[in-house]
């Protein structure tokens, strides 16, 4: 039911985008959700398994941070790093909370659900989907360099921190110690690196490049200084 759901809201949506001309759409844009999870988590895997469901998703850009805050129980994630737990905790300071979870989903930088929760996250992407979007985002290759170029409906309120996301599509990893020993879990869209390739005052329009040599598939992410709202995101491959 809960894929049922989101597939019907991207159907939605992206017939809206079929009345854009193909000459000022060059980059479909998407929902970007974000996993915080870890290979030491006994609560983890059920929400790393809902978000392979995600992954297929086409107007859903599903990443996996993997954090390293549970390390010391037995089993270090062996694809955890500590930049993913700071961000993690950003958030939580934009808030004002002093909590971070595993898992955790964010959607659209806003919405944070804890644990694992589908309906809850559906219900969120559809919301996210009819939302008005501030910022158009348009992403082009050239080379090995990507040409960022991006406008705002009206100026924001705060800057907007321009961010180059890459990715690993799957990697399986066989689980030995700890409190998932003995699985062996597939993750998915695991985020590899999280670059701020610049910041926008939102006011002129942006167009920028920054480095994208062949490799792993990518996402241009524009969101509000804090981390909060994602303001625009596109796919680059």
């Amino acid at each position: 039911m809960m894929r049922q759901m989101v597939s019907a809201a991207c159907g939605i949506w992206m017939a809206a985008l079929v009345t854009v001309p193909a000459s000022a759409q060059t980059s479909t844009p998407v929902v970007v959700v974000e996993l915080y999870t870890s290979q030491g988590c006994s609560s983890c895997p059920p929400a790393d398994d809902f978000f392979a469901g995600l992954v297929r998703e086409p107007m859903v850009m599903a990443l996996s941070l993997h954090v390293d805050y549970w390390d010391y129980i037995g089993w270090a994630d062996t694809l955890g790093d500590a930049k993913f737990t700071a961000r993690q905790k950003a958030y939580a300071r934009d808030i004002g909370s002093r909590t971070i979870y595993t898992p955790q989903i964010i959607v659209g930088g806003l919405d944070r659900v804890e644990g694992n929760d589908p309906t809850e996250v559906a219900s969120l992407l559809m919301k996210h989907f009819s939302a008005e979007r501030p910022v158009s985002v348009t992403v082009t290759r050239d080379g090995d360099r990507l040409v960022i170029e991006a406008v705002a409906d009206r100026p924001l309120d705060r800057k907007a921190r321009v961010q180059l996301v890459r990715y690993l599509p799957e990697t399986t990893v066989e689980i030995q110690r700890g409190e998932n020993a003995g699985r062996t879990i597939t993750y998915h869209n695991v985020v590899t690196s999280w670059q701020v390739v610049g910041d926008w005052d939102g006011r002129a329009p942006l167009s920028l490049d920054a480095d994208f040599p062949a490799g792993n598939p990518g996402v241009v992410i524009l969101q509000s200084d804090g981390p909060a709202q994602i303001l625009a995101a596109a796919r680059v491959n």
